[in-house]
């Protein structure tokens, strides 16, 4: 029999259709019923297998679910939490796949008051710059991480049921305080988005943007790949993470202006050992990668 009954997905793109096919794949559970902005997308999503069938009122379909996957834009999480928050069952456990927590539990507290303790934050750090059903895969999370960050009200059954989820769809699971998530994110996976869709834009704002773009190579490619990302998705997270991502951007700033003081002052020696540091600690974390 599969571990899980019916699951529900809110957000049938890349986060939370991988998650339906992965829990497909395992053959850990028994339903998939999804939810979206649009009915075409609910309509691709089910002609491709993501889900099997598309709700229609989360009345008829939360009461009785093993889980609920929130994996939308966070900006629209609270409307999807007020709207399930009425009709959850004693034995439901809500997550999501925000890529920022602090403002999302937040949210949730505020939604589900006394029932906090049936959510339980997450983040899988699996994403890729293409987006909606037909970017699901079933293989996303193998070998990837799960930031699981637990509340003080989460009991050890809600914790483990989620964790299980996403281990069975191949994620290895980690967990953090939200907070320290927050911090975390903004500075190795927030400002890195935020720059290279800064220097993008930065080129094509320019008069003669196609020169540029006609010699970018493999460098310029690799570095700005995320930059390929959804706008609006990137939008909401970096809103919701602004003060932490304040304080980074800050510390980058200063980065840039040493490297500007050692270009202007001609001083090859301090660019050199800046470069050796970051070479050897790029290779350090690659090491296993």
């Amino acid at each position: 029999m599969p571990e899980f009954g019916k699951v529900v997905v809110f957000g049938v793109g890349l986060i939370g259709g991988s998650f339906a096919l992965a829990l497909k794949e395992a053959g850990a559970v028994e339903e998939i019923v999804g939810f979206g902005r649009t009915p075409v997308t609910l309509r691709v999503a089910q002609e491709i297998g993501v889900i099997d069938r598309a709700g229609i009122n989360p009345a008829h379909e939360i009461g009785d679910a093993d889980i609920v996957l929130v994996a939308t834009p966070v900006a629209q999480m609270p409307d999807i939490f007020a709207r399930i928050a009425p009709y959850l069952g004693p034995h439901t456990i809500v997550t999501d796949g925000g890529s920022t927590k602090g403002d999302v539990v937040a949210e949730a507290r505020a939604a589900f008051a006394e029932r906090i303790g049936q959510f339980v934050p997450a983040h899988p750090i699996a994403g890729a710059e293409n987006s909606g059903p037909s970017a699901a895969r079933w293989d996303l999370y193998q070998g990837k991480k799960v930031v699981v960050t637990p509340l003080p009200e989460n009991g050890d059954e809600a914790l483990d049921r989620v964790k299980r989820a996403w281990s069975v769809c191949g994620a290895d699971i980690y967990e953090l305080a939200p907070e320290a998530h927050d911090r975390v994110f903004a500075a190795v996976s927030h400002l890195p988005h935020l720059l290279s869709f800064a220097l993008v834009h930065d080129l094509a704002v320019r008069d003669d943007a196609e020169v540029f773009f006609t010699f970018a190579a493999s460098g310029f490619r690799d570095f700005t790949r995320i930059a390929a990302s959804h706008p609006e998705m990137w939008r909401d997270i970096c809103l919701a993470n602004r003060e932490a991502l304040l304080v980074e951007l800050d510390s980058y700033r200063a980065q840039l202006d040493e490297l500007r003081l050692a270009l202007a002052g001609n001083d090859g020696e301090r660019l050199e050992e800046i470069f050796g540091i970051a070479r050897q600690a790029r290779r350090e974390w690659a090491g296993g990668r």
